[in-house]
């Protein structure tokens, strides 16, 4: 089942409600019109109408998470001796909390929390469950739920631990750190892995060198480290874009399978983190980069994997006034 309750496969006469239209809409960006008929050929499905709006050009790759819809903080902070490391998000209803004295003590102890206790270690939690349940640092009588709910008690407006990843450095690297970039007061957090196979060749260069690279992972927002991440499914979805753009342009069927490489060549340098050009160098690739640093080190270094989190990244908002001027505007039930 889709989020807006209506089974993936559709039927033809499926009903397109408002809801479903300004969910689309908020997704990708695409007016509201155009939305409403890229259901009506998708028969309701969601993604599948997603992938109609991008063929016709209509919706960017970029907008898939959807738009910011909450305020908070994002957190990032390493162990200190470099080879751990916890990105978290909490969420407020609005920026003044996230500038709050307490808001902002509780969401450093949070982290201080993930990052202090072996039992996170590895752990990643899409909705902070496990953190939830354990007991609070900051007052073990409570778990850290319960002392969720008093603080908003005390604050008056809702807080919520969202998310949060613990990576920890592989034993099996000779040097490994985890190195982590804040960005914006806490709107976009980083942390990546870089291993090394010489013992004591990272320290303060290399050190340098993961917060260039978590720099430009906040900048650049790969989505996948290597180029080996990237499921044929993805590649698959690129390719069918990609041919029916051409198609639509009236490119020759001869010339199109040559058109859709040179996309995928195109999609992996846009997506893929070692492959894409380097912030501070565009003339290297991340990868390069990483290999000449490795080089002056007198060691092959390597980053392995990374975690970006942007605050609010997949929350969407919801207004009865916005749906009522979307039914409005497309002739939909409500």
């Amino acid at each position: 089942m889709l989020d807006n309750g209506m089974p993936k496969n559709a039927g033809e006469n499926m009903e397109i409600t408002a809801k479903m239209v300004a969910e689309l809409r908020e997704m990708t960006g695409a007016g509201m019109m155009d939305c409403k008929k890229a259901l009506n050929e998708a028969a309701g499905d969601i993604e599948e109408a997603q992938k109609v709006l991008r063929k016709k050009g209509l919706a960017a790759a970029s907008q898939k998470a959807g738009r910011i819809a909450s305020e908070g903080r994002v957190v990032a902070r390493p162990s200190a001796d470099g080879r751990h490391a916890v990105i978290l998000e909490v969420n407020s209803e609005t920026d003044f909390v996230a500038r709050n004295e307490a808001f902002r003590a509780f969401c450093d102890q949070l982290t201080d929390q993930i990052l202090d206790e072996a039992a996170f270690s590895g752990q990643v939690s899409d909705d902070a469950g496990p953190l939830l349940n354990a007991r609070y640092k900051g007052d073990s009588a409570l778990t850290v739920a319960e002392f969720t709910s008093g603080l908003v008690a005390r604050i008056g407006e809702n807080i919520k631990p969202r998310r949060y990843v613990r990576l920890d450095a592989p034993a099996s690297a000779a040097d490994a750190l985890e190195a982590v970039y804040i960005h914006g007061d806490g709107k976009i957090g980083v942390v990546v892995e870089i291993t090394s196979d010489k013992a004591g060749s990272l320290g303060s260069a290399g050190a340098e060198l993961g917060r260039d690279v978590a720099m430009h992972i906040a900048a650049s927002e790969p989505r996948f480290t290597k180029r080996s991440e990237v499921t044929e499914a993805v590649i698959a979805t690129e390719k069918e874009i990609a041919s029916e753009q051409a198609r639509k342009a009236g490119k020759p069927e001869n010339l199109i399978e040559k058109i859709v490489a040179g996309r995928i060549d195109k999609f992996y340098g846009e997506t893929v983190l070692l492959e894409q050009p380097f912030v501070k160098n565009p003339d290297l690739t991340i990868e390069k980069h990483v290999a000449v640093k490795g080089k002056e080190l007198g060691a092959h270094l390597a980053v392995t994997r990374f975690v970006r989190f942007k605050l609010g990244e997949g929350l969407q908002k919801r207004s009865e006034d916005f749906a009522a001027e979307v039914a409005s505007a497309s002739g939909a039930k409500a």
